[in-house]
């Protein structure tokens, strides 16, 4: 496992799909593990060949699931045994600004739903609210904003 304490690892065996993607069993409860998210974005490897994807809930169960043409899918046998690596994927909530961490956290809603944004949105979130480094006021009315958008559904800000 490496040193990033959201990290897990497991073994697994891999299954091919009738669109010729892999699925392989995600064993762990993603609301246990990472927190309550409206998505779970992920990234790691399986057999040391690195993978970005979203985990699916198929069947009642939890699953890491790979397109055909996915590098880290693609050579992998129906049946066979992988040894996965596996972190929620980009800025998480631990690593926010107290500021924004704190409004989030006082809002659950808003909360799930940035933490299962796209690593993408979630950084241009936080470029936005960091370009007011030298106007307080402004970040926190950007930060509130934020909130308010992310918790009605928005992945970015309105143009």
């Amino acid at each position: 496992m490496t040193a990033d304490p959201k990290s897990r690892s497991f073994r697994e065996r891999a299954a091919r799909t009738a669109s010729g993607g892999v699925s392989i069993p995600f064993p762990l409860d993603p609301v246990e593990t990472w927190g309550r998210r409206d998505r779970y974005h992920v990234s790691g490897t399986i057999d040391g060949v690195r993978f970005r994807t979203s985990l699916v809930h198929r069947d009642g169960a939890w699953q890491i699931a790979l397109g055909p043409k996915s590098p880290s899918g693609c050579a992998l046998e129906d049946g066979q045994q992988v040894a996965v690596e596996v972190s929620p994927e980009g800025p998480q909530a631990g690593q926010l600004a107290a500021d924004i961490a704190d409004a989030l956290a006082s809002r659950p809603r808003a909360q799930a739903a940035f933490d299962g944004l796209a690593t993408f949105y979630r950084k241009g979130w936080l470029r936005w609210i960091d370009a007011t480094t030298r106007r307080p006021d402004v970040r926190a009315a950007r930060i509130a904003e934020m909130v308010r958008l992310v918790e009605a559904g928005h992945k970015q800000r309105p143009a």
